[in-house]
């Protein structure tokens, strides 16, 4: 957010264009590493980084969770919110336990992957080109033909990060051979649609959401699948982040309005670091002591051991939850909305 996006009358904080487009400075800075890596290093990059930032803990308590606990904490925290989405809340809620829970006894693991790494991709995408469609008033063609492609393409390359293992030559070689397909028609839609953008800024955030699937397909191809996964999360939480805090600090600055705020009121923290700060640590202690407390609780008083029952019970829960959710907060008519304001 750029200091000139305060508003003269309320001093509401504005949602910078121009910083959300400055977080995709992460793709060109992951191929030059790539391009740095394979022409000096010998591949050290490459050997050295695991096939998914996921499988780093610190990775994972900076990028991924944090910024879904944020998602949820930003809900659960104004009862307004919760009053305005409680039929949708509990409706998800015993659909994910049907699916999730009765499901699992007869649909394959597989299957679940798929569904959820799909639902994952579009999520990530929606919001980037959403936001992006701000900008280049596309018609609701263009925008879904581009997002459609952009999620096949991302799908695919996600697919094949995750199952390489269980994926024998000729599959690998398939999906590589559809999401380079999907991404040629991606490219060619963007040529057809780039007509709506009207603004430089504009054109370069449609291309940028373009280059970001672009960019992931290259680097996994290249079989740098830590670059391949890091470039669309950090633009995504990034993003994402920058609205939750906007968001808060506009409905919060005047009189705080919830118990989160009123304690950091009387400690006299920034409003700013509030939200980013308690999520962060949320994200921490869960994943660091979540589940070892569940199995020393469940141990001493029924004797059984639950294994994951934060890391993959109830994260896993809110992940899903934050998927729904985001998916009409943001939109017009929702009690978000007054509360975030853009400026180029």
């Amino acid at each position: 957010m750029s200091a000139n996006s305060l508003t003269a009358d309320n001093q509401q904080v504005a949602v910078s264009f121009r910083l959300l487009l400055s977080l995709y400075a992460i793709i060109p800075l992951c191929l030059l590493l790539q391009l740095f890596d394979s022409w000096f290093w010998q591949g050290f990059l490459q050997q050295s980084l695991p096939s998914s930032p996921k499988q780093f803990l610190v990775f994972q308590l900076i990028f991924g969770t944090p910024h879904i606990i944020a998602s949820s904490m930003l809900l659960v925290s104004n009862t307004d919110y919760l009053k305005f989405y409680q039929s949708k809340l509990i409706f998800m809620t015993v659909a994910i336990a049907i699916v999730f829970g009765l499901g699992s006894l007869f649909i394959p693991y597989q299957v679940f992957y798929v569904i959820v790494a799909a639902w994952t991709v579009y999520h990530v995408l929606k919001q980037q080109l959403g936001v992006g469609r701000g900008l280049c008033r596309m018609p609701d063609w263009a925008f879904y033909l581009l997002l459609w492609l952009s999620v096949t393409a991302g799908l695919a390359v996600y697919i094949g990060i995750f199952l390489k293992n269980s994926l024998d030559a000729q599959q690998l070689y398939w999906i590589k051979l559809i999401a380079g397909g999907l991404c040629t028609g991606l490219v060619g839609a963007a040529l057809i649609c780039q007509r709506y953008a009207k603004t430089a800024l504009g054109k370069w955030f449609l291309w940028s959401n373009i280059f970001l699937v672009l960019g992931s397909f290259y680097l996994f191809i290249q079989q740098y699948y830590f670059f391949a996964i890091l470039v669309p999360r950090l633009v995504h939480d990034a993003t994402a982040y920058i609205f939750y805090v906007a968001h808060d600090y506009n409905k919060h600055h005047l009189q705080p309005q919830n118990f989160m705020y009123r304690y950091a009121a009387r400690c006299h923290l920034p409003l700013f670091i509030v939200l980013p700060a308690c999520s962060f640590l949320l994200a921490f202690v869960l994943q660091s002591y979540g589940d070892n407390a569940i199995n020393v609780v469940t141990e001493f008083f029924f004797g059984v051991e639950i294994r994951k029952a934060i890391t993959l019970g109830l994260l896993g829960y809110l992940a899903l939850m934050h998927y729904y959710t985001e998916a009409f907060t943001w939109k017009q008519g929702s009690p978000y909305r007054p509360f975030i304001a853009f400026s180029q």
